[in-house]
């Protein structure tokens, strides 16, 4: 991937733009496309044309991109938002993606400072997704469609899978009385390092001190109060002991 420069020759007029889909993410764009300016129609439901619009933005699922493309005539830039997806099944229409690296629930999602994958099959489908991520607050950098599935795998074990952990980890709190929100405020911390120092500067904690005995003693609290998470304490302590040794092998 690369980020993109902008080249202010080769950024297209403000075009009239539709949103097709109406579900979270396509609700959120819109209302943020049109704050940012934009004259957007929509979100229109699956199925639906561009109505004439310059460029057509489809918010549907990664399996309905190919039929969503094909309902709209030749002639206005056709683009998705799917992480994972390249731009073949967008063809025959001048095709883009703008895949906005925010995790969008049903109050919504605010777009400034994100990143934003994205992708064009001509400089002029590039030069829109720039703009539309410029206008957005976004930060664009271009994802070959080889490495979109890699790129999206990446997002998924920063958003989604954190929030599988910080459930298993409430699910054990909650059986010693302890309520989450006295969690969050390690988690946003932990966040925190990782993001200023890295995972090397932000590990902590027993393994990171090669303290076995506790290590032990917590699997088997884990083992007694939820039986069902050993399988994760287990692959998550054999992949945090593989961070602290490559941590103590560098170089002082």
């Amino acid at each position: 991937m690369r980020e993109l420069e902008r080249d202010s020759s080769s950024i297209i007029p403000v075009l009239r733009l539709a949103v097709v889909g109406d579900g979270r993410l396509g609700r959120a764009l819109t209302g943020a496309l049109r704050s940012a300016g934009y004259a957007v129609e929509g979100p229109f439901g699956r199925g639906a044309e561009g109505n004439g619009a310059g460029a057509v933005l489809l918010c549907v699922p990664d399996g309905e991109i190919g039929a969503a493309a094909s309902a709209n005539a030749r002639g206005p830039l056709v683009g998705h938002c799917s992480g994972a997806t390249g731009l073949e099944p967008l063809a025959p229409h001048e095709a883009f993606s703008l895949h906005p690296l925010m995790t969008v629930t049903p109050a919504g999602a605010s777009f400034t400072g994100a990143g934003a994958a994205v992708a064009g099959s001509t400089p002029r489908a590039v030069a829109l997704t720039f703009e539309l991520a410029r206008a957005l607050g976004m930060h664009a950098v271009e994802v070959d469609d080889r490495d979109r599935v890699a790129y999206h795998a990446a997002a998924s074990m920063a958003s989604n899978f954190l929030v599988t952990l910080e459930a298993a980890a409430e699910r054990l709190a909650r059986d010693v009385g302890i309520d989450r929100g006295l969690l969050v405020p390690l988690v946003r911390a932990t966040v925190e390092n990782w993001a200023k120092l890295g995972p090397d500067g932000a590990l902590t904690g027993p393994v990171a001190r090669g303290d076995e005995a506790t290590v032990a003693a917590q699997r088997g609290a884990v083992a007694e109060r939820a039986p069902e998470l050993v399988g994760l304490f287990d692959a998550l302590l054999q992949a945090t002991r593989s961070l602290a040794r490559a941590r103590q092998a560098q170089p002082a």
